[in-house]
């Protein structure tokens, strides 16, 4: 790493409470830790110091502290944390007297697990897996992320990748060698087109996964969709237990997606209100429904919402719940095969909730896909065409174009974990974290 500097920040939220934790990592961490509590503790444990400000001697906090030295810790640099008192003067005061400190500074956003991949304590899928885990809002969520953390991509592109990389030493071993009359060059290109076959298969099989990983991560994602005043609003602050929408009788008072998430039995599932489904000369209606139709196009679920036993055309590819709102109002019956409820009175809502489910369960698992993010697919898919390009080649194949193949699929799965320079994407997932993490 370029960057000698040692970072520190709150590990724990701000506001009032119990502890406030802040944590540091790099080279300056023993001589910080010295001088705010006069004498650094044993490493890894954790040791009650007064702690006082370097520049004049003033005591800032009674608190306990941890000397972690490296490469054995969470960021592969000396780390240390500081256990203080939660007053937020408290903690403004040691932040103030740790930026005063020579080669240090304030960490960004993502900096420790940052530093964490740079320095080999982590790869690019794990970290991914420590951000999936932050954000997890559902028990399946968290075990997906758990997963990831654990290294379950990770180790398994690092297995194809490691497979790749020996096809592409036997190829340019045949390259190499091939005018010694030592290398069989015929059954060395058979063994090698079958074992870049077999990773193409294996990768290919994990593509296979209907986007359980993706979908799993971002939630399921079920619109309301209908004519206006179909109930789509009622319906939303129904199913999420909160006046989320404006319901009104004037028709057209959606204009704009309304999203609210919710976990059923731990599957998370994106529920989006949306635009009322009609002809209209209204400017402003016209793009809500333009809004609505995109939102449809892209859902995992439409929900057909009819009150008036005619409901709006959608496209044949839209997996598609036709529900009839407003059954305690009888009228129509409705098309056929749809379910029959009531936002108002509760009628048939627990059966809509346990076919949406059905379809999320159906649709997401358990959380049994390794690939999780649309980086892994696009990486893993470029593998795949390389791969097939070697398993297809004959004898005719000019060895040249095999390897470069080869090199070109074993730098994809490079991307994956973090073993080529990802430094674009390392911006992109650390700016999500919190500071601290």
């Amino acid at each position: 790493m370029d960057d000698q500097s040692t970072i520190f920040a709150p590990a724990s939220g701000f506001g009032r409470a119990a502890v406030a934790v802040i944590r540091m990592s790099g080279p300056a961490c023993a001589a910080a830790l010295t001088a705010l509590g006069q004498t650094l503790p044993p490493p890894r444990r954790l040791a009650l110091r007064t702690l006082r400000d370097p520049e004049n001697g003033a005591v800032l906090d009674k608190a306990l502290v941890c000397w972690m030295p490296g490469p054995g810790t969470f960021s592969g640099e000396d780390m240390a944390e500081l256990h203080l008192h939660g007053g937020a003067a408290v903690r403004a005061a040691v932040i103030r007297a740790l930026t005063d400190f020579p080669g240090c500074r304030p960490a960004e956003a993502g900096a420790f697990t940052r530093r964490a991949v740079l320095n080999g304590r982590l790869d690019l899928t794990e970290a991914e897996g420590i951000a999936d885990l932050i954000e997890a809002e559902t028990a399946v969520q968290a075990r997906q992320a758990l997963r990831q953390l654990d290294g379950a991509l990770g180790r398994q592109v690092e297995a194809w990748r490691e497979e790749v990389l020996a096809c592409l030493a036997g190829a340019e071993a045949a390259l190499d060698f091939s005018d010694e009359g030592d290398v069989d060059d015929a059954g060395l290109d058979r063994a090698l087109i079958g074992r870049a076959a077999a990773v193409r298969d294996a990768v290919v099989a994990a593509l296979a996964d209907g986007r359980r990983g993706e979908r799993l991560r971002e939630g399921y994602t079920v619109v309301l969709a209908g004519a206006p005043n179909a109930g789509k609003s009622t319906l939303l602050n129904a199913l999420s237990r909160r006046d989320a929408a404006i319901v009104s009788d004037r028709p057209g008072t959606t204009r704009d997606v309304i999203e609210v998430r919710l976990d059923l039995g731990g599957l998370p599932v994106l529920l989006v209100d949306t635009a009322g489904l009609r002809e209209t000369a209204d400017e402003l209606e016209a793009e809500g429904i333009a809004r609505t139709r995109r939102r449809i196009a892209q859902a995992d679920l439409v929900l057909l919402l009819d009150a008036a036993g005619e409901a709006a055309a959608l496209p044949e590819a839209v997996d598609l719940l036709r529900v009839r709102t407003k059954a305690d109002l009888g009228g129509a019956p409705g098309q056929a095969g749809a379910l029959a409820i009531s936002a108002l009175t509760g009628a048939g809502m627990d059966a809509l909730l346990e076919a949406i489910r059905g379809r999320a369960e159906a649709a997401i698992g358990g959380g049994e896909g390794i690939v999780t993010r649309e980086r892994h697919r696009e990486a893993l898919t470029r593998c795949a065409g390389h791969l097939d390009r070697v398993a297809g080649a004959g004898a005719e194949a000019l060895p040249e174009l095999v390897a470069e193949d080869l090199r070109l699929a074993a730098r994809a799965l490079g991307e994956v974990s973090g073993r080529v320079s990802v430094e674009a994407v390392l911006d992109r997932l650390f700016s999500s974290f919190c500071i601290g993490k």
